[in-house]
């Protein structure tokens, strides 16, 4: 019998510290029900395509799946070829909070950077 070696496939999305604390945060203060976040790309603004970051009560099938020390992050499956090889992280400033994406699949934004196309 020979020994088959499962590779572990890694996340579409690497999360920085900074937003698993977000999560975490978000998670300490979810609505009753809630098992997680989950990250989509709704169509819309003048790109296309936006990040949408809700909470959740049930798990799809086809969503990915990425735990965090303070919850867990779920990706929509219709999304995931959108967010592929992209880095979550959350930042504050002065003026604004948000999670903010790095993401290697945008070929272009929209001047006020709410929308991307792929």
């Amino acid at each position: 019998m020979t020994d088959v070696k499962t590779r572990v496939r890694p996340a579409a999305v690497t999360l920085t510290p900074a937003s698993e604390a977000r999560i975490a945060e978000l998670m300490s203060k979810a609505p009753e029900g809630a098992i997680g976040v989950k990250l989509s790309t709704p169509r819309r603004g003048c790109s296309g395509l936006a990040y949408s970051v809700d909470y959740v009560s049930e798990a799809i099938a086809f969503d990915e799946k990425i735990e965090t020390p303070g919850g867990v992050l779920y990706i929509d499956g219709g999304s995931v070829l959108y967010l592929v090889g992209s880095i979550m992280d959350w930042v504050e400033d002065e003026f604004a909070a948000g999670f903010v994406f790095n993401n290697p699949n945008a070929t272009g934004s929209c001047g006020c950077g709410e929308s991307f196309t792929v």
